[in-house]
C-alpha cells in the first residue's frame, strides 16, 4: 500500500522524556553558558515548544548568541536522555519489533535531537530496521524546520525514494506534518494519548504498532 512507512520517535518507538528532565537540562545550558541567576520564566521558556524568535528574545537579554545557547540547551538535553535511557526510565516500546513484518522501508523523523535519535538506535540494537532516521541539529533553524513543517518529513522521503507514504506520529504537529507533505497519517494511541482528542483527523487512529503492521500489510 505504502512506499514508506514513517514514524516519529518520542512516543511512537520510545518512552517520551519526562518534562522536569528537560527542565533541568536547560538550568545545566543556563549555567553553562555562566548565565547567573537567570529568570526562571525564561528558562522555562527555553524547555519545550521553543520558536526562533522566542530564543533569541532571550539569548539577547542575556548578552549571548541564539545559536551558543540552543547548541547548550539541545547539548545538555541529549546528555540527560542518555542517563534516562541507560537507567531504564526511556526504553523502547515492546511492539517495535513487529515492524519487522512491514515489507515497505521503515524510516524516522523526530523533533528530538539527531545524537539522540542516534543513541536510542544505537543502544537498543535497532538501527537496521530503519533505512532513514532523521532529527534536528542543534541550530535555531532547526526550530523553523520541526514539526508541522514537512521539511524533516521531506528528506527522509527523499532519501527513501518514497511518493505514497504513511507517517505515524503521537502528537497533532505530526499529522498536520503529514497533511502539510501530502501523506496519510496514524495517530498512535499510546497510554499517555488514549483520551486525547485531536482537532485534525488523521488517516488512521491506531491503539499501538500492531494495528499499523495490520494496515501496511
Amino acid at each position: 500500500m505504502y512506499d514508506a512507512v514513517v514514524l516519529d520517535n518520542d512516543g511512537v518507538l520510545v518512552g517520551r522524556t519526562r518534562y522536569d528532565v528537560l527542565r533541568e537540562a536547560t538550568w545545566d545550558a543556563f549555567d553553562s553558558l555562566s548565565i547567573d541567576d537567570p529568570d526562571p520564566d525564561d528558562v522555562e521558556s527555553m524547555v519545550v515548544g521553543v520558536s526562533p524568535d522566542e530564543l533569541r528574545t532571550v539569548a539577547d537579554r542575556y548578552g549571548v548568541a541564539a545559536e551558543d545557547l540552543w547548541a547548550a540547551r539541545d547539548l545538555h538535553a541529549h546528555r540527560q536522555q542518555r542517563r534516562e535511557i541507560e537507567a531504564g526510565r526511556k526504553d523502547l516500546y515492546p511492539d517495535v519489533s513487529v515492524l519487522r513484518d512491514i515489507d515497505a522501508p521503515l524510516g524516522i523523523v523526530s523533533s528530538n535531537q539527531q545524537q539522540t535519535v542516534d543513541y536510542v538506535l544505537d543502544h537498543y540494537g535497532v538501527r537496521e530496521m530503519f533505512a532513514a532516521a532523521v532529527g534536528r541539529n542543534p541550530t535555531p533553524e532547526s526550530l523553523r524546520r520541526k514539526k508541522p513543517n514537512p521539511y524533516y518529513i521531506d528528506r527522509v522521503l527523499t532519501d527513501l525514494d518514497a511518493e505514497t507514504a504513511l507517517f505515524v506520529g503521537d502528537n497533532e504537529s505530526d499529522v498536520r506534518a503529514a497533511h502539510n507533505a501530502d501523506i496519510d497519517s496514524a495517530f498512535i494511541r499510546r497510554p499517555h494519548r488514549e483520551e486525547f482528542d485531536l482537532s485534525v483527523t488523521p488517516t488512521y487512529d491506531v491503539a499501538d504498532l500492531h494495528d499499523l503492521v495490520a494496515i501496511c500489510c
